[in-house]
């Protein structure tokens, strides 16, 4: 069970996510969903709205001094305890039918990540985690798994699993992120939360992205770390600030984010030379 401190903010968490789990679940694949482009062009829909505005609602309750940081409204409240919330992490499946999607809740105290739950009712899977309290998943607190990560330890021998190879050349590490992928075992791009989920499960050994929000990480990292594993930026900088993100089993860690630094370029001297 989680430690005595975070006990009343993971049940809390289940709270949210069985409400967001109603939510999505009864705009999903709905006919008359309402799906419109925000300015940096991503998807929202109205399930990402309802969901926030819900949650949002049932914090301010609960939590009246924890400040709220969510990808759709404005940030509020002040304070060392804040709540991270992606009401739809993969909105461009939720609007194509695809079920890999879920609702991201993350609990931070200070600058650490004390609580994370994942939610995907679609997958029926859910996956928590507080500080000092394991990594889990299952339907509820009393009928949960705990989570471990693989022991795994050579690149060769590891199962790597991404978003999209895009944003990995617009990041500068594309030529980098190739070579990881040639040098694994095998490689899947199951993408956004499943691919650090199943590095929990220790079912994925390697998951990365060159490019994520707060509210695309916070959730996550908790579950990761209290499986075993270890949860960095791609500069090996723990926690859920970019760039990017690069979650393993721990043991090959040091490695990716050697494969992953960028290159230093050569500069051919004779071409400087009048």
């Amino acid at each position: 069970m989680p430690e005595t401190s975070y006990v009343d903010d993971v049940r809390l968490a289940h709270v949210l996510a069985d409400n967001a789990d109603a939510l999505t679940m009864a705009r999903w694949k709905a006919l008359d969903l309402q799906v419109s482009a925000k300015p940096d062009l991503t998807e929202v829909t109205d399930a990402d709205l309802a969901v926030e505005d819900a949650l949002r609602a049932t914090l301010k309750r609960a939590r009246p001094r924890d400040a709220v940081h969510g990808e759709e409204r404005q940030d509020t409240g002040h304070g060392p305890r804040r709540w991270i919330i992606d009401p739809i992490d993969g909105t461009r499946n939720f609007v194509r039918g695809v079920p890999v999607w879920a609702t991201l809740i993350g609990l931070m105290d200070g600058d650490e990540v004390v609580v994370g739950m994942v939610s995907a009712p679609a997958l029926q899977r859910r996956w928590w985690a507080s500080k000092g309290g394991g990594a889990f998943t299952g339907k509820t607190l009393a009928s949960a798994t705990r989570l471990q990560v693989s022991g795994v330890d050579a690149v060769e021998d590891a199962s790597l699993s991404y978003s999209s190879i895009g944003g990995w050349v617009s990041s500068g590490r594309g030529q980098e992120f190739v070579d990881l992928m040639r040098e694994s075992w095998r490689t899947r791009a199951y993408g956004d939360f499943w691919s650090y989920m199943l590095v929990a499960e220790g079912a994925v050994d390697i998951a990365c992205e060159p490019d994520l929000a707060l509210y695309d990480m916070a959730a996550l990292v908790p579950i990761v770390t209290e499986a075993g594993g270890r949860f960095t930026n791609l500069d090996g900088v723990p926690g859920p600030v970019g760039p990017g993100a690069l979650a393993t089993n721990g043991r090959l860690h040091d490695l990716v984010v050697g494969r992953l630094t960028p290159s230093e370029p050569t500069v051919d001297l004779g071409r400087l030379t009048p």
